[in-house]
């Protein structure tokens, strides 16, 4: 297992093609200005230890040093043991609502950051539970399974946005629907399901019939609210700026309000709670003083221990290569030279 601890160095690669770039053009440019001063056969007895192939040989080093500098700086790990640990826990399903609404600015910056913002501070409090994440507008889309990754949740949550649903709408049945595939542990009595959304509901009546279901697959469902009861228009936005507000069919500009009335009958039917999430550190406090009191589950999960760092041996190739393209004459190596690879014809 290979971990990576500084990633964005990797952007330092971009500088090699450049190098070669250049490194083209430098030398049409000088074959070009060569032929101007004589012809080839009087350059080769004018320069007769002068080398082409030393020249490639040179950036080879060169690129390889750099490669290897900018390899050791992000510092790779190799995992050296596997180790299965004892962990307990419960499973936790974030169902956050991506509908177009969540573009609304009542809460800062607007409900969909607000949300994600709240599902990152909820993760930040876990220590062993396991969590899962689901998309949501007119149908509901797996984003996370249930997994320990918490890193690799967050950056599941932070690449979230409206246009990734391809049906509009707030279909909040379909999420709770997908949630009751997510728990695959028959023997786990803990199981929850947060709806992070500002209420708006277009599954006619349905959503309390998939709450059902998730009751009787042993499910408990929490709301959380995003948004402001007065409501608030839509901003359609292109490069960050406000282009129009978004309009019904009739042409008039769609008000947004937090409906928490479905969202408390949801959490209510689902043996949760409903939180208001106006007020993220009050949220995330009573979220994580509700899921200290729920029984835990031990289970097993596999993971690798005692990451090593591998940098000094990239440092010391690309040192290597480094000292090599110094030392490196663009001469001829005699003992090469004598060899006659290419069959030269040697002038007096």
């Amino acid at each position: 297992m290979i971990q990576i601890d500084e990633k964005i160095y990797f952007y330092l690669f971009m500088i090699l093609p450049v190098m070669i770039i250049f490194y083209m053009v430098l030398v049409f440019w000088k074959k070009r200005t060569q032929r101007k001063f004589a012809e080839p056969t009087l350059l080769k007895r004018l320069t007769p230890n002068r080398s082409s192939f030393k020249g490639v040989l040179k950036l080879l080093f060169l690129l390889l040093g750099l490669s290897g500098l900018i390899l050791g700086l992000a510092n790779p790990k190799i995992g050296t043991k596997l180790e299965t640990v004892k962990r307990e826990g419960i499973d936790i399903v974030f169902a956050i609502d991506v509908s177009k609404s969540m573009l609304a600015e009542d809460i800062a910056p607007n409900r969909l950051e607000k949300a994600k913002r709240l599902v990152s501070e909820i993760i930040n409090q876990l220590a062993s539970d396991r969590i899962g994440i689901i998309a949501y507008a007119g149908q509901a889309y797996p984003q996370l399974p249930i997994t320990t990754d918490y890193s690799a949740a967050k950056m599941f949550l932070q690449n979230m946005n409206t246009d990734m649903m391809s049906s509009q709408g707030t279909a909040i049945n379909e999420a709770i629907k997908l949630a009751t595939t997510y728990y695959d542990d028959e023997e786990q009595t803990n199981r929850v399901l947060f709806i992070v959304s500002d209420g708006e509901d277009h599954s006619e009546g349905l959503v309390i019939d998939a709450v059902e279901l998730a009751i009787a697959e042993g499910i408990r469902v929490f709301t959380i609210g995003v948004g402001k009861t007065k409501g608030s228009p839509i901003p359609l936005k292109r490069n960050g700026v406000t282009q129009e507000l978004k309009k019904d069919a009739q042409g008039e500009v769609v008000i947004t309000k937090l409906n928490e009335a479905i969202l408390e009958e949801i959490a209510d039917e689902g043996n949760g709670e409903y939180i208001n999430g106006s007020n993220t550190e009050e949220a995330v406090q009573f979220i994580k003083d509700e899921l200290n009191k729920m029984d835990k589950m031990e289970f097993e999960a596999k993971q690798f221990a005692e990451y090593k760092d591998q940098f000094q041996w990239f440092l010391g190739a690309g040192l290597f290569f480094l000292f090599l393209d110094i030392f490196l004459l663009d001469r001829k190596t005699k003992w090469l030279k004598r060899l006659n690879l290419f069959n030269e014809k040697h002038h007096e």
